[in-house]
């Protein structure tokens, strides 16, 4: 890629767009495995999710707007709690999190993995088990903890030694005996089909466990005897495809336990391998189902287990972008479509880097087709891009759209449930899109769009 003085996302210079991406013979067809399951096109090519149009969705509810499945979500919470039958399985809230989504997580049995005071907050409103809650952050306030406390949330993971001093006093105080994971920090970084196995002890979270650490968090919490140590935790990467990076994390965090119960005589129940499990945001991404996935960690766990001559513990994982990611696409409106002569078509919609900053942040790569009609002319390879001041507000940096995209049109882009509304903002005082639910042919608004009056409400300048 070369250097641009606009940005990296600049660099591929030309219209020939990345190599695997390849002309496609039918502009309008969708490839299933980037799409909600309800998601089809009709015969007057016009998008459908849930029994409605897209053209309504957009007539009642405006764009840009995320427009969730709610059956392909309620889908994929069953997929992986049957899958991991014997296994607690925590939907990581930060993906995205409001109370709706909150509700369908409880109603399909699972359990809910919050990060911060206001994720727990979200969680409590909409009546969740606390016991059911699993509590992250590597740096938890006071107040954080105390309300933890207080609610009764199921875990605590422990991630610093000023956070078990912190949580040691205040259980003592409240007279409490609060179930706790040690965060464990391997040295495995995953990233799709590689991992690096020296370098990541380089990062905020967790207990070194070559440094030992680890080790000694964990004899600090057994010697204090205030917390209720249940096990160990290890999360070890986002958008994973291959269960290599979870064999070394699990030998690893197993050998923890070992030394553990060598040591101090107290062999640990739990286990949890967090989450991170990838999903299809192009064609060039391959994810595993669910029960593929259960097979194969817990194959590696027995083994595991077998080698340091432990009994099973009681597992836990964190899907929170395989659960929601793909339930939800978000719809555009075009504004402008402008070709740069001999460089590339840009297609400006409505929305951009306030509701999707993974491009921009992340250089991801995301998909797009043309949502409110079919077109009969020849695909040409466009970047979809928002409305923002700033040269690399990209929503999609290459697609082939169909050569007639012009204002007016609705653009969707699919894989846009995880980490897209939960990390929006208000660049450029756009307001935050809203979050619709759409089932059986009806559609409801689960967060609203924002308005400037909500903008000008915290202004009090």
């Amino acid at each position: 890629m070369r250097a641009h003085e606009a940005g990296a996302l600049h660099g591929d210079i030309g219209n020939r767009g990345p190599a695997w991406l390849r002309t496609p013979e039918d502009v309008n067809a969708l490839v299933p495995a980037l799409w909600p399951r309800t998601v089809v096109r009709t015969d007057e090519g016009v998008l459908e999710v849930g029994g409605v149009s897209v053209t309504d969705l957009a007539a009642e509810h405006g764009t840009p707007a995320y427009f969730l499945d709610e059956d392909d979500l309620r889908a994929r919470c069953r997929d992986f709690k049957e899958a991991f039958a014997d296994a607690d399985v925590y939907y990581a809230g930060k993906s995205f999190l409001c109370k709706a989504v909150v509700r369908i997580v409880d109603e399909e049995g699972l359990f809910l993995d919050v990060c911060s005071g206001g994720e727990l907050a979200v969680a409590l409103a909409a009546g969740f088990p606390a016991e059911r809650l699993g509590f992250h952050g590597n740096n938890k306030s006071v107040s954080e903890l105390r309300r933890a406390l207080d609610a009764g949330v199921g875990r605590i993971v422990l991630d610093s030694f000023h956070e078990i001093e912190r949580l040691t006093e205040l259980a003592r105080e409240a007279g409490k005996r609060p179930a706790v994971l040690i965060r464990v920090t391997v040295g495995v970084e995953a990233h799709t089909h590689e991992f690096i196995a020296t370098a990541h002890e380089d990062q905020k979270f967790g207990f070194s466990l070559a440094g030992g650490a680890a080790f000694e968090a964990a004899t600090r919490v057994l010697d204090d005897g205030v917390l209720d140590l249940r096990g160990l935790h290890s999360h070890i990467g986002s958008q994973i495809f291959d269960t290599s990076g979870f064999e070394v994390a699990a030998r690893r965090v197993l050998g923890l336990q070992a030394q553990i119960r060598d040591a101090r005589g107290v062999e640990l129940a739990e286990l949890d391998l967090g989450g991170g499990f990838g999903i299809a945001y192009t064609t060039q991404d391959d994810p595993s189902p669910a029960s593929d996935l259960a097979k194969r960690i817990n194959k590696i766990v027995d083994a595991e287990c077998q080698a340091e001559s432990l009994q099973r513990p009681k597992l836990s994982i964190e899907p929170g972008r395989a659960v929601v990611g793909p339930a939800v696409f978000t719809l555009y409106e075009v504004g402008t479509v402008k070709n740069v002569d001999g460089i590339r078509t840009y297609v400006s919609v409505d929305g951009g880097m306030s509701d999707n900053i993974r491009t921009a942040l992340y250089d991801a790569s995301y998909s797009a087709t043309l949502a409110g009609r079919a077109s009969t002319e020849a695909p040409i390879l466009a970047r979809v891009v928002g409305k923002h001041c700033e040269s690399g507000d990209i929503v999609v940096k290459d697609e082939f759209l169909p050569a007639d995209v012009q204002p007016g049109d609705l653009v969707a882009v699919p894989g846009t449930g995880a980490y897209c509304r939960s990390m929006a903002s208000n660049y450029n005082h756009v307001p935050r899109p809203p979050v619709v639910a759409v089932r059986d042919g009806a559609s409801r608004v689960i967060v609203r769009r924002e308005t400037e009056d909500d903008l000008l409400a915290l202004d009090v300048g």
